[in-house]
């Protein structure tokens, strides 16, 4: 493909994920396939311009109101191309073959003004400069602080893909050694034992050792997060919003395949994928259990059961926002507070379940105090018997101490939160019917 048709092709993806809800990465990958004319380098130029249109999103539309041009897709790939190759404007906006229309007097202004100005002219408000929407900016300005542009420019970057050796079939050097044999350079995760990392953008699927269940995607981040559940042989675990099994995966590894650990959610689908991965995976002590929210009787009938009880709970997704850039634009003030009664009603129910002496995983992808500190200490308020347990005792990485709080900036991961709630020997739950909002993965 030419850079022209290239451009083009960018525009037509941009066009397909502002036209859905459906996550980017989706639509891209299916936009992708369908164009099976693309090579691998064409598809990676291509994704590497959407994706980042959606990193700049705020950016470009702040320009394109000052040229009072329409907010779309052609619009932020005029500004992107005006910002990262301005030296290829007149000949990707010609009109050729394949290519984008040429550019119309407005956008013509656009990318002088582009060029003259940079993206960031000092009257662009903080919102804009950090890529947020405007109702995020306290929240994380309270969680960040003064590592806030820190952080946020480190979000502005493409994540790698994660990979974690399965353990119940190899070790990371094994693991490692099938990739490469398959042509698939990988580097070691800095702070997960079992984590490689992968830069380069194949489709998976394609490689035996991802067939056969040697390796599985999750970022380092999560691998940690998994890490604190310390499940052992033998132990009667729940992962409580499994959705399709990652962490179920990693926690079966812990435990050798003996014991037993119910992944738990709300949504029958993601269920059948976690299944499916379990197959590939060997793990042969998960089983799949769809419930109907925080008013299942499930909870009733399992109350003081478990050993270790996993809460990896719906959030804002902040911490995920470089490999999900899509995702910050799909929240409101609204919604957090919405997520952050729903956290504590699945807290609770959890709470319930965990036997005298078990313990709490609580974990979010999340970045806000309000869905991490917070919640902890509203749990604890609520449930007297449980006790935090410094996350130290289990990994130690940078500021997390007690709690887990992984960052782009400072290790390198997506952003995750963790924390390790033990319950007291003795004591006792009760747990009302009255509650009814459901538990989300």
């Amino acid at each position: 493909m030419t850079p022209a048709a290239r451009v083009a092709c960018a525009i037509e993806l941009l066009d397909a994920v502002l036209g859905t809800q459906r996550p980017a990465d989706r639509v891209v990958s299916e936009e992708m396939r369908r164009r099976r004319y693309m090579g691998s380098k064409d598809r990676n130029a291509v994704g590497d311009q959407v994706y980042r249109a959606l990193r700049h999103r705020a950016r470009y539309d702040w320009w394109l109101k000052v040229a009072k041009l329409p907010l779309d897709a052609r619009g932020w790939i005029v500004a992107d191309v005006a910002a990262h190759a301005p030296d290829t404007v007149s000949n990707v906006f010609s009109g050729g073959r394949f290519g984008p229309e040429p550019l119309n007097p407005y956008e013509q202004r656009l990318v002088e003004a582009i060029e003259l100005h940079s993206l960031q002219p000092k009257e662009m408000p903080q919102s804009v400069l950090l890529e947020v929407p405007d109702w995020a900016v306290k929240p994380l300005q309270d969680a960040l602080g003064d590592s806030i542009h820190e952080e946020l420019t480190a979000m502005l970057r493409s994540a790698p893909m994660d990979l974690r050796a399965n353990t119940l079939k190899t070790d990371r050097d094994g693991a490692t050694a099938a990739l490469a044999e398959e042509g698939l350079t990988t580097a070691l995760t800095p702070h997960s034992p079992i984590g490689m990392r992968v830069w380069q953008r194949k489709p998976l699927g394609g490689f035996a050792a991802f067939r056969e269940g040697l390796v599985e995607v999750q970022d380092e981040g999560s691998q940690i997060l998994s890490s604190l559940v310390a499940a052992e042989a033998g132990m009667h675990v729940v992962d409580l919003c499994a959705g399709a099994g990652g962490k179920t995966l990693a926690i079966s590894a812990q435990m050798g395949n003996k014991g037993r650990i119910t992944a738990c959610d709300i949504y029958p689908a993601k269920l059948e994928r976690a299944k499916e991965r379990f197959r590939r995976a060997g793990v042969q002590n998960a089983r799949a259990r769809a419930i109907e929210g925080t008013r299942d009787r499930w909870f009733k009938r399992h109350t003081d059961e478990f050993d270790r009880v996993l809460v990896d709970a719906p959030c804002s997704g902040t911490g995920t926002w470089r490999r999900n850039p899509d995702a910050r634009w799909g929240r409101t003030a609204v919604d957090l507070e919405e997520l952050t009664a729903l956290q504590d009603q699945i807290l609770h129910r959890a709470a319930s379940i965990v036997k005298p002496g078990g313990r709490l995983i609580y974990g979010t992808c999340s970045l806000l105090n309000c869905e991490n500190e917070e919640r902890v200490a509203a749990l604890i308020e609520r449930h007297p018997d449980f006790s935090i347990m410094s996350v130290k005792e289990i990994v130690d990485l940078e500021g997390c101490d007690p709690f887990l709080k992984l960052s782009p900036a400072r290790h390198g991961t997506d952003g995750f939160f963790g924390a390790i709630l033990v319950r007291a020997e003795s004591s006792p739950t009760e747990v009302s019917a009255t509650e009814s909002s459901p538990v989300e993965s």
